[in-house]
């Protein structure tokens, strides 16, 4: 497909998805250095800081799974500019709390904003088609693994010259400049007559078992991922005794992968069909496993037995996310919204819940993770083998019948320029 978008006027759309994605990642990455300030400030322990980013990602679960239909009835731009305003709201009332009850509070406003989010899963659904939309989602899947390689150094540095408050200061500024582009480069358009409820839309969605099933292959990538984040300050900081500039720079290493991950998988999407770009994603999460315990039997608990696994791992998540999701939400492109937030509320809930149950494992959380990596492994390529093939025109085409799409929005760009074909469509809906 011929992406007219894309073609003509890709900079302030593509910035301002990546911007959003960066946003993303920013409250859980960024403020990790900040745990043993942030206990010390509330007088709380650092397991409780760590505690309070699950009840985050709990909260963006809950907010999104709301957003995501709605953007199908209403539109994405107002619903995205609402989100972002208020995620700035809850960071800036961050910075006034004087208890940790209050502190909770503030982030909770600032974790329902951010369930505006998943909105760049329906723009990429929105816009893209065939390889360019998983081009798309490859990109955002690297660029999100680059902002999680440098937030944790951005936060050291945040953390050592302006204490916990700097991330917070700077967040506030970059949603509140997020909710501007958004203003300025969408431009809605009007709501069509029928809108199929926030029920039917997850009924719908429930009822098909290929889409749960590669949902759930990103739910079992993002738990592993997930799992190292929320712990990583516990083993490296806690256990290892690294200093908060340190901390930064060791995981520096770890979202580098994302990074090799990204052209791995791009390379892989242009050779390997759907299917295959999976299992190779789950053998390789499934060797980090093997890789950690092997490493812990031998050799002592070290920077290099902590990254090697986990680097090993983060490629084959970076492999399967794309490949998956792709095929979820191309299943019910006439709901990309709903898809969308139920997609990513699955996958943050299971990464929530995954990140909780090992931060209770204490001085076992290697051994732990180890474990998880392989079961995870194990249960995906199971999974997957049960599958028709998925490059299959079973698997690739909607679930349901089709009506057209309908224009949620378009840039302001794309809204005074002539259709120049039929395939051109899609993209002039923003």
């Amino acid at each position: 497909m011929t992406n007219h978008i894309n073609k003509h006027h890709p900079t302030p759309l593509t910035s301002l998805t990546l911007l959003v994605t960066f946003l993303g990642v920013f409250p859980l990455d960024v403020i990790l250095p900040s745990f043993p300030a942030l206990a010390v400030e509330f007088n709380t322990s650092t397991q409780s800081i760590a505690y309070s980013v699950t009840l985050f990602i709990l909260a963006v679960s809950a907010s999104q799974i709301i957003i995501g239909p709605l953007s199908d009835a209403l539109g994405r731009k107002r619903l995205l500019v609402i989100g972002l305003l208020a995620s700035a709201s809850g960071a800036a009332g961050c910075l006034l709390s004087d208890s940790f009850e209050v502190f909770l509070l503030f982030r909770l406003l600032q974790a329902l904003g951010c369930g505006c989010f998943v909105l760049t899963h329906a723009l990429v659904q929105d816009l893209y088609g065939g390889q360019d939309r998983n081009n798309m989602r490859i990109l955002l899947t690297s660029a999100s693994g680059l902002f999680i390689s440098l937030s944790p150094f951005v936060g050291s540095m945040l953390q050592v010259h302006f204490d916990w408050q700097g991330s917070f200061w700077v967040y506030a500024a970059l949603a509140a400049c997020s909710a501007i582009m958004a203003f300025t480069v969408l431009q809605e358009q009007p709501a069509p007559a029928k809108v199929e409820g926030i029920i039917a839309s997850y009924r719908a969605l429930t009822k098909d078992g290929l889409f749960l099933i590669l949902t759930l292959f990103s739910c079992l990538a993002f738990a592993c991922h997930f799992s190292f984040i929320i712990n990583a300050p516990l083993i490296l900081m806690d256990h290892m005794d690294f200093s908060v500039t340190g901390f930064g720079v060791v995981f520096t290493a770890y979202g580098s992968a994302y990074v090799l991950g990204g052209v791995v998988a791009r390379w892989l999407s242009r050779h390997a069909r759907a299917g295959s770009q999976i299992g190779i994603g789950f053998m390789l999460v499934g060797c980090s496993g093997i890789t950690s315990f092997i490493w812990g039997l031998a050799a002592q608990a070290s920077v290099t037995s902590v990254l090697l696994p986990v680097i090993i791992c983060a490629t084959g998540i970076t492999i399967i996310r794309p490949a998956a999701t792709s095929l979820a939400l191309a299943r019910h492109p006439e709901r990309a919204g709903a898809a969308a937030s139920l997609s990513s509320t699955l996958v943050f809930g299971t990464g929530a819940l995954f990140g909780a149950v090992l931060a209770t494992t204490g001085v076992q959380v290697m051994a732990s993770l180890a474990t998880t990596f392989f079961i995870t492994g194990v249960i995906g390529l199971v999974l997957l083998v049960q599958l028709p093939d998925l490059d299959s025109q079973e698997a690739i085409s909607p679930a349901t019948p089709l009506t057209p799409p309908r224009p949620v929005c378009e840039s302001h760009h794309a809204a005074n320029t002539p259709d120049h074909n039929q395939s051109d469509a899609r993209a002039d809906r923003y």
